[in-house]
């Protein structure tokens, strides 16, 4: 199965991207206690050829491996790949001012590298395929004693990865994290820019949290991570699917293409077992299509032409503003759990991320020759005494549903797809007659533009009162993005009878404004789309804007009640 995608043939402006400066100047950062590598084991590794000056008789050392040409440490191997728009062989004359000692690139790179290079290259057909490869032996990532935890999915990614980290904390895990919002290393968080960072950064993160002394950590697994070969060379002990629903087709081509993508790390080279959510088609296709072992969860009521799920979500009862519920399995096992989260679908992330690690604990519990029965008692015993003593599925996920004022309930959430969105409404929807959805959303620029109108309906058809307005519009002109989420919701407002107001605001700001302006203390205001991120991109320029900040003044100035501002959300704009 190849999914890997040619990116200097895709323009790549996925919604997992954060619009934040990077501070190129910082160091990266680095394990620093690893052995290294010596470049002529790293060029048979890579089955490279390599060539070197002739004044060049050492042998060579590699302690860093970096894609950046900015970011590259003395002692590294400066990996020069294919761009866009430019080779990476172009900057090598920065890469080796700042200590480069060695360059790994393909056959264009090598050309445009010259006949008499300063450094030794090693030159391969692939060099991005082989990346992940030389950055694990380099930093020893692949001896790693870390148990490591995989999400992937379009929808639910970052809850179930924080849901992952919480429950391994209450079972007495020292965690790591990496991800949308960011990467923790223990206690030591560091700004994300990807959902998953270059294959370089994550083994150079892994052989870090080894190094602190970490247990465990969990990982988000976009399609961009898969088909750009950034988790190459990691395998994980579980990974998770939740959902597969329409996105980044403009990267994929189409759904086949997405599904084909995300199977790949249902597969020995990625995973060692999986957890896969068959809810619909597409999961039970990928459980079907996968080459390691699967556990199957259902979260909702199957057919009764499906063939059962392994476990299966039963009684879900609403708590507040959260869900308890049962995770039944087999032989009349059952785990009771609870989440603080709105909506269905946040117990399917707890479902997923619950049996993800009880997958786990029994294949150790397995391995290590105890009886069967034994085991899994065991196993459910812990972990149901880490649900009941904790609560780890209570955790604030920023930007995730998150909960900034009580009356009017508001809450800003990333959803950025029609079925994220959908299900986001629903959530929200209150129960007290007169009660209206307020929301407010728009779309992204330079992605699939197949869905803004499709978004626009679901919004018409889940709110009563529909503000569009920008998202990151990129280069796009955002008029012309704002017309195709309008034409969507007038529509189906029209056709469908809905009565519902629909609004056009261009500054963001102004149209969350709007929606507390429209606001009773009986109203609901989702405001959906950009969720924790704090920058808007336009024309190449990003500006300072966090929803939840402009949404909690909006509220202060209404004299409305408040939540505690979360710790991410009060010093990302710092």
């Amino acid at each position: 199965m190849n999914s890997r995608q040619d990116p200097s043939r895709v323009k790549v402006t996925e919604k997992d991207f954060e619009h934040v400066p990077v501070n190129t100047s910082a160091a990266p950062l680095r394990p620093q206690h690893h052995r290294g590598a010596d470049l002529a084991g790293l060029a048979a590794l890579v089955g490279a050829a390599q060539s070197a000056p002739a004044s060049m008789d050492a042998p060579v050392r590699i302690s860093g491996v970096s894609l950046d040409s900015r970011a590259i440490c003395p002692g590294d191997l400066y990996v020069a790949l294919p761009g866009a728009r430019v080779h990476g062989a172009k900057f090598a004359a920065q890469a080796i001012a700042a200590g480069a000692v060695a360059i790994l690139t393909d056959d264009a790179g090598t050309r445009l590298l010259g006949e008499a290079p300063v450094l030794p290259v090693l030159t391969v057909a692939d060099a991005r395929a082989v990346t992940g490869t030389a950055a694990a032996r380099v930093y020893g990532s692949g001896e790693s004693p870390l148990e490591l935890f995989a999400v992937t999915g379009t929808n639910g990614k970052t809850t179930t990865t924080y849901f992952l980290n919480s429950l391994l904390r209450a079972l007495g895990n020292t965690t790591g994290l990496i991800g949308t919002i960011e990467i923790l290393a223990g206690e030591e968080a560091i700004p994300s820019k990807l959902t998953t960072p270059e294959s370089t950064d994550v083994h150079a993160l892994l052989a870090v949290m080894a190094e602190k002394g970490l247990s465990a950590a969990s990982m988000e697994v976009s399609s961009h991570a898969l088909a750009f070969g950034r988790v190459d060379a990691v395998n994980f002990q579980v990974a998770g699917f939740t959902n597969l629903t329409q996105d980044h087709l403009d990267l994929h081509g189409g759904m086949e293409g997405y599904f084909e993508t995300k199977a790949a790390l249902f597969t020995p080279e990625h995973a060692r077992a999986a957890v896969i959510t068959v809810d619909d088609s597409w999961g039970r296709r990928m459980a079907a299509a996968a080459t390691v072992p699967v556990v199957t969860l259902s979260t909702r009521p199957q057919e009764s032409t499906d063939a059962p799920a392994m476990w299966q979500v039963r009684t879900i009862r609403r708590e507040g503003v959260g869900s308890r519920f049962s995770l039944s399995g087999p032989n009349g096992v059952v785990l009771e759990a609870h989440t603080g989260l709105p909506g269905d679908f946040n117990v399917a992330n707890a479902a997923l991320a619950l049996l993800m690690v009880t997958t786990r604990l029994l294949a150790i519990a397995e391995d290590a020759g105890s009886g069967v029965e034994l085991s899994v008692n065991n196993v459910l015993q812990r972990v149901q005494g880490a649900l009941d003593r904790h609560d780890p599925f209570t955790v604030e996920v920023p930007g995730r549903m998150q909960l900034v004022g009580t009356a009017p309930v508001a809450v800003v959430d990333f959803a950025h797809n029609p079925d994220a969105l959908e299900r986001a409404l629903d959530a929200v929807r209150p129960t007290t007659p007169g009660a209206r959805v307020i929301a407010v959303f728009g779309a992204t620029g330079e992605r699939d533009a197949t869905k803004r109108p499709i978004m626009g309906a679901v919004v018409a058809r889940g709110a009563d009162v529909v503000i569009i307005t920008d998202d990151d519009p990129h280069n796009e002109d955002p008029a012309v993005i704002r017309a195709a989420v309008l034409a969507g919701a007038r529509d189906a407002n029209t056709h469908e009878g809905l009565g519902r107001v629909v609004e056009e605001f261009d500054q963001r700001a102004a149209a969350i404004a709007r929606a507390v302006d429209l606001a009773t203390p009986h109203d609901v205001i989702l405001v959906a789309g950009r969720g924790h991120e704090v920058f808007q991109e336009v024309k190449g320029v990003n500006i300072s804007l966090d929803d939840r900040v402009e949404l909690r003044a909006a509220l202060l100035a209404h004299g409305f009640p408040l939540t505690d501002a979360s710790k991410i959300e009060s010093t990302t704009n710092d």
